[in-house]
């Protein structure tokens, strides 16, 4: 029992290491914050597949922390008033990354639960920067082709889905590819809750 949780949090560790060098891999980037890295939510799902929604919850957290104090710097330098900058750390990176961990709730139904799980995670972050936007950000402005949208709504879903749609396209291509792969199958089988 204490081999197998001393696994567990040994796994944790090197997924939220993983995944925190993937995300300094960034293929695009946004100006206003936002990119498009190299799968770097993959391995916190794969952690929520193995172990579940709490222990997925809590690993992601971890990361969510760890996202927070390296892009610290740069936010504080926004200027932000106390109240915005509480705000944008709990949503923008407290929450969003959070919600990740909940890549393994259909886990025990093998590839197509294990991809729908990670999807849902996906689509929960792009929900909670969408939210993020409408309510701290209250953006407007120039979106694709200098096309000028005044609707925050619109501005927000279109912002965010700019970097989040192709991240959860990458990411879902990249869980298929190595979740077909008996090695990989072999290392994330789902353990039983206890």
């Amino acid at each position: 029992m204490r081999n197998s949780k001393t696994l567990m949090l040994a796994e944790g560790a090197v997924m939220v290491a993983l995944a925190t060098v993937l995300s300094f891999i960034k293929v695009f980037e946004l100006p206003w914050g936002g990119s498009i890295t190299l799968l770097s939510m993959l391995p916190i799902c794969l952690f929520g597949i193995k172990y579940g929604v709490a222990k997925g919850l809590f690993v992601s957290f971890v990361f969510a922390l760890v996202q927070m104090f390296i892009s610290l710097g740069e936010v504080l330098g926004w200027g932000l008033t106390k109240g915005t900058l509480i705000a944008c750390l709990l949503l923008d990176y407290i929450l969003a990354y959070t919600v990740i961990g909940v890549a393994g709730m259909f886990r025990k139904k093998d590839l197509p639960g294990w991809i729908a799980g990670t999807v849902i995670a996906i689509l929960l972050r792009l929900f909670v920067h969408f939210v993020s936007g409408v309510v701290i950000w209250h953006s407007v402005g120039k979106i694709w082709g200098g096309l000028e949208q005044t609707n925050q709504y619109v501005y927000s879903l279109a912002y965010n889905g700019a970097y989040m749609v192709p991240e959860l396209i990458f990411t879902v291509i990249g869980a298929v590819i190595l979740l077909k792969l008996p090695q990989t199958r072999r290392l994330i089988k789902p353990v039983e809750d206890k």
